[in-house]
């Protein structure tokens, strides 16, 4: 049997060689091939308590299978990927086995359970829920005993049913065309002729408004930027808003805390600046907006600028909507030339088109802007959100830290990741707001490894949650340098253009656990994807005598809806160790002395010192007096103030110290790691 699945394998590969022409024939190709992935198995019970069971393997890149039944069925059962076997067993609980072969026989395997019964399903227990990020999706899992499928049927006419079947106790995720309530039904079934049954009415719901809020805009300075809406900068008086010409419905609300337009029914929405004067936007070089509709909306927004003074006005469009997620806008100034503005320096009208009128639209980040050339002043507000969010799962871990080797390597910041002890596919995954432009196929990374021979897996998926995810194939480079920077290829020849990926997966060693120490810990850095990921903060982290800083996603979003935050550690050390932000050009304090900060504790009665520095080296740095507030609770986000009064205001300070507990020495654990967000001067 082994020898004739070897030989299988084999002819596979010799008829992709043949197919060839005598200058393609290179095995080269091969080497790309990733290990078959999402290896699973369907299973489709004969209900005549015979035991007969068809058994559908699936993965992604396999080309062929082999099934061992778990009954002590001597030799596995081979066939090509789309094939079933039917195999009959006696009542119990198996342990099948499905082993996945791509064409250069690499294989994965994967293990499911099968339960094999000639009792009745008992004990059927349905969850139905709305998902909470894909309008009109409903997920629904069944468990129940004696069974080993259950089939879901949506309650839609003219929709062949049931639309979807599932093993036992997995999860089906179906999408509604129309949002409404309909007359759902759940049947378990096993091998007996008898079924369990779960009917109800279920509400499928659309979502008409965005769980999270826009991007906070960049920090910029006031002379480069006419703000019409935006909690990141001063706006503009706006005199009439909306006007009573406008053909739409106006809501000021908020989304997470922030500031955003509710507009539905939007013909268009019109907003008076002033008749006198205007604004003036000639020196700006884009017009930025931020706009939400709901999932499927497809339609065309458009930006008109008026010139009521000296006459004329011009309009530019925004394209064809993008549904279901936050979409920012940057529309080039030139775009208004081709109406017939006298000029940009006092537009009195702006308006907000829609070109079919549209039911639900959401907007935020309304500005216009130049890039500026001067440094920006004050700094201040210090976010750490990103134009990205990094999350991990099954336990990696990944942050953004001070790079610790600029050998090879000039970044100030780059992207940690640590592979803990948990499952062997555990990795991180780094989401933009948009989607990637995938035209370019070849990706390179900078690498820093603790060893030669570690291997990265890197992949592209879509934003629909598991087992449904869309993904690209899994592309692994080795390093073959230790202890330095190297940059890594990852060729994605033959990926897909037509799927929106806005995730990048890396796993470092796929198929082995970590344990979360420096030989499962890895840097990365400019990361040559569309858009490029660089890491670089518009600050510089750096730490001393046993403190860490680090950038890192949110642990807990009550009370602070940021993505990412700063997560400070005090490790052993001296009982001073702390952290320091430098910025790149000195605080300003003309606006006022006191400094508030978002904190999140793991406990009340911790103390926080703040200091300012300036950027001459120890010992004869300038600084600041030394401020410290003290939490009041513990495990969650509150708001700590340092009052700075009498601060000098001729000393030009770059670098804000973070010391926890100063005078007491830290241990690296969960009780001397806090996190901070939202640093802002009043």
């Amino acid at each position: 049997m082994k020898k004739l699945k070897t030989i299988y394998k084999a002819l596979i590969i010799f008829l992709m060689i043949s197919a060839c022409t005598e200058d393609d024939r290179s095995l080269d190709f091969l080497d790309n091939i990733a290990a078959p992935t999402n290896v699973a198995a369907v299973y489709s019970v004969a209900q005549d308590n015979s035991g007969l069971v068809t058994i559908t393997p699936t993965a992604e890149g396999a080309v062929s299978f082999d099934i061992t039944f778990g009954d002590g069925t001597a030799e596995p059962e081979s066939m090509e990927a789309g094939k079933s076997v039917q195999h009959t067993y006696q009542e119990g609980t198996y342990q099948v086995t499905i082993e996945a072969h791509n064409t250069k026989g690499d294989s994965t395997i994967a293990t499911q359970e099968l339960v094999v019964s000639f009792n009745a399903p008992q004990n059927l227990v349905v969850v139905l829920e709305n998902d909470a990020s894909k309008s009109k999706q409903i997920n629904v899992t069944a468990t129940a005993e004696f069974a080993t499928i259950f089939e879901f049927y949506s309650g839609e006419t003219g929709v062949d049913q049931p639309v979807a079947t599932a093993n036992i106790g997995e999860a089906i995720a179906y999408q509604y065309a129309t949002a409404g309530t309909y007359s759902v039904k759940v049947i378990a079934k096993g091998a007996a002729i008898e079924t369990a049954e779960y009917t109800t009415d279920f509400e499928v719901t659309e979502i008409l408004a965005p769980t999270n809020a826009a991007i906070t805009p960049t920090n910029r300075d006031a002379a480069d930027v006419v703000s019409i809406f935006s909690d990141a900068y001063t706006n503009v008086t706006i005199n009439e808003l909306p006007t009573d010409w406008s053909l739409s419905n106006f809501e000021a609300t908020t989304i997470n805390g922030n500031n955003v337009w509710l507009l539905t029914n939007l013909d268009f929405l019109g907003m008076v600046t002033n008749y006198d004067a205007g604004i003036d936007v000639s020196a700006m070089e884009k017009l930025h907006i931020d706009y939400w509709v709901p999932e499927g909306v497809t339609n065309e927004f458009l930006v008109k600028i008026v010139n009521t003074v000296d006459g004329g006005e011009a309009e530019e469009s925004l394209g064809t909507t993008v549904g279901g997620s936050w979409q920012s806008i940057d529309l080039d100034m030139t775009g208004f030339d081709g109406g017939n503005l006298a000029n940009k320096t006092k537009i009195t009208q702006i308006l907000i088109d829609a070109v079919d009128v549209e039911g639900v639209v959401y907007v935020d980040n309304f500005y216009f802007y130049k890039e500026s050339t001067t440094p920006v002043s004050g700094v201040t507000p210090i976010t750490f959100e990103t134009d990205y969010e990094l999350s991990s799962f099954d336990g990696g871990a990944a942050s953004v830290v001070a790079n610790p080797d600029t050998n090879g390597n000039t970044s100030s910041s780059v992207l940690e990741l640590v592979k803990n002890a948990g499952q062997p596919w555990a990795g991180s995954k780094i989401t933009i707001p948009t989607t990637f432009d995938v035209s370019n196929t070849t990706v390179t990374a900078k690498v820093w490894s603790p060893r030669a021979g570690l291997n990265l897996l890197l992949k592209f998926e879509d934003a629909t949650p598991w087992p449904n995810t869309i993904a690209s194939a899994e592309i692994t480079a080795t390093t073959i340098g230790a202890n330095a920077w190297e940059e890594l290829t990852f060729d994605f020849s033959g990926i897909s253009t037509t799927v929106d990926f806005n995730n990048l997966v890396l796993i470092m060693d796929n198929g082995t656990e970590g344990d979360g120490s420096a030989n499962y810990t890895i840097y990365l850095d400019d990361i040559s994807s569309t858009p490029m990921l660089d890491f670089e903060p518009e600050f510089e982290l750096s730490s001393f005598d046993g403190g860490a800083i680090s950038v890192t996603a949110n642990p807990d979003t009550n009370g602070n809806t940021s993505a990412m935050v700063a997560q400070l550690v005090k490790n052993a050390g001296q009982p001073w160790a702390g952290s320091k932000i430098t910025v790149p050009s000195p605080f300003s304090f003309t606006n006022g002395t006191s400094v508030k900060v978002k904190v999140w504790s793991p406990r009340a009665g911790l103390n926080l010192l703040l200091k300012f520095e300036d950027a001459t080296a120890w010992p004869n740095t300038i600084a600041s007096a030394e401020i410290t507030a003290t939490t009041t609770t513990a495990n969650a986000w509150e708001e700590l103030t340092f009052d700075f009064s009498g601060i000098s205001t001729s000393i030009d300070f770059t670098n804000l110290v973070l010391i926890m507990d100063n005078g007491t020495e830290g241990d690296g654990s969960a009780n001397y790691t806090i996190y901070l967000d939202d640093i802002s001067q009043f």
